[in-house]
């Protein structure tokens, strides 16, 4: 019996995906049967009994889809006359921010040629060359820098000063502020584990333990933790912001119903247009999203996770508004099933984004906007709601399901409307929590509570980087001396003020 989990061989993995894939097809085709069976002895009607194995069959390719198929969004277009442009080619990106060095190539055996019209030999034409340019990497070093302070003394020798220490992370700290931020980036941002840093500082010449670089990571963590609480504060002064979650795995803690690899955690985002603070929580219940968006009296854009709307009513302090690409999502799901019906509502809602892109982003765009969602998008909305009631198909349908999804979170689909910060999606809250994702995959999770804590705090301020404009380095070297110098701490919009003042 072959084990897929642990099988390595790519050539046994395919035959026995085939296997699987025909087994697959062939209890499809059994089940699809005995559900015909089962509706003709219940008296079912012809096209009941065709609605439900077309939502056998939209299962069956769900499933695959998911197994096979990638996560693109992008619906796929029918090819039309065949005079379609053909894809251009790419020539050379310009590379401003890399210093330019010259190598001359010397002509050596070259410079002996005789010319084969006068007779005399070539001389060295000064000044004249054939140029091109190519991209080189010049390998990083790590040194033991020697740190050499300079004293002072008066006349009598009673009165000695001492050239001041560069900043130290902490006291007693080996390697520098740099070596710090080198890490934090590496893991945070490159989703570098921390084993697989220090193999490839090892090939570097480096020396040196995992246990040294998590050391480092929790010094920055802990540092910079005030920092993470202001930065939730400037978030949720926001109007509107988005709020999402995904799954993270604490491995330090037991779990039975999954073996024992680590008890699920969840990521929390709340995200505004130039910044992202993340929360790390043992639960996806109304209590841990309580712990996010604390008094928030806003406009939380958000999926249709039941959590936020129990909150809401709790709360009563913030209205929701729903994601159009969730709704989006769900008749994409069942378009194979349901093509003619499905596309209908696929081609309302991709008008509505295709609008919203004539507008400028930002609030630079609030006033067109406005104009564009009263104007043209009413009127779309309206068609939607319309198309909703006007699909006949069966309760238990694939594409009833997504209507129903649709109808039930109309009064937040549609309150982008009356109010043009509101965006269509949550899709920004969603792109933040890709970093977090990656991270999950490459190390799988934190180890520890003290880890949960320094992933929430510096996921938070690298991304809130990202979303400001500034380099992730850049912006952790100006936190970390601040602190270090008892200064408030700079958020990263902040930063970017600064650099651009």
């Amino acid at each position: 019996m072959v084990r897929l989990r642990m099988e390595k061989d790519l050539e046994t993995v395919r035959q026995a995906a085939l296997l699987l894939e025909a087994e697959n097809k062939k209890l499809v085709a059994e089940n699809v049967k005995l559900t015909r069976q089962l509706l003709e002895l219940k008296g079912a009607s012809p096209e009941q009994l065709q609605l439900k194995l077309a939502e056998l069959q939209r299962q069956l390719a769900n499933a695959q889809k998911r197994i096979y198929a990638d996560s693109s969004e992008r619906r796929h277009k029918k090819k039309g006359n065949g005079n379609e442009e053909p894809q251009r080619g790419h020539g050379p990106k310009a590379q401003p921010r890399l210093r330019h060095v010259d190598h001359v190539c010397e002509l050596g055996s070259a410079a002996e040629a005789v010319c084969q019209h006068c007779g005399k030999p070539v001389e060295e034409w000064l000044g004249q060359f054939e140029e091109a340019e190519e991209i080189e990497v010049i390998a990083r070093e790590f040194v033991v820098k020697k740190i050499k302070r300079k004293k002072a003394r008066c006349e009598c020798n009673r009165t000695i000063v001492t050239a001041p220490s560069p900043a130290k992370l902490f006291p007693g700290a080996r390697y520098s502020i740099d070596f710090a931020i080198l890490v934090v980036v590496s893991k945070y941002v490159d989703h570098l584990p921390l084993d697989r840093q220090v193999r490839m500082m090892a090939r570097d010449g480096l020396d040196v333990e995992s246990q040294t670089l998590w050391d480092y990571v929790h010094a920055v963590a802990r540092l910079l933790r005030p920092a993470h609480v202001q930065l939730l504060e400037y978030v949720l002064s926001k109007p509107v912001i988005g709020a999402d979650e995904t799954w993270w795995r604490l491995m330090g803690a037991k779990s039975k119903k999954r073996g024992g690899d680590g008890k699920r955690w969840q990521v929390w985002a709340a995200c505004a247009d130039d910044a992202v603070c993340f929360h790390l929580e043992d639960s996806r219940g109304t209590e841990a999203a309580e712990k996010l968006l604390l008094d928030y009296d806003g406009i939380v854009m958000c999926d249709g996770y039941g959590v936020y709307g129990s909150l809401a009513k709790k709360s009563g302090l913030f209205t929701l508004a729903n994601c159009w690409s969730h709704a989006r999502r769900k008749l994409l799901e069942v378009e194979p099933a349901f093509e003619q019906d499905a596309k209908v509502g696929l081609d309302l809602i991709d008008e509505l984004f295709a609008i919203d892109a004539l507008c400028p982003t930002g609030p630079p765009g609030d006033e067109m906007r406005a104009r564009l969602r009263q104007e043209r998008s009413r009127d779309i909305v309206n068609k939607i709601k319309q198309w909703i009631f006007s699909v006949h198909v069966l309760p238990e349908s694939g594409l009833r399901k997504a209507t129903n999804y649709i109808g039930g979170l109309w009064d937040g689909l549609t309150l982008f409307l009356d109010n043009p910060q509101v965006p269509l999606s949550n899709n920004q809250t969603e792109r933040s929590l890709r970093n977090p994702v990656l991270g999950r995959k490459t190390y799988y999770g934190s180890k520890s509570r003290r880890g949960t804590e320094a992933a929430a705090i510096l996921y938070s301020l690298v991304d809130s980087a990202r979303l400001a404009g500034v380099e992730p380095e850049a912006y952790l070297r100006h936190a970390i001396l601040a602190a270090l110098d008892g200064k408030p701490i700079p958020l990263p919009h902040e930063v970017a003020q600064a650099l651009i003042a």
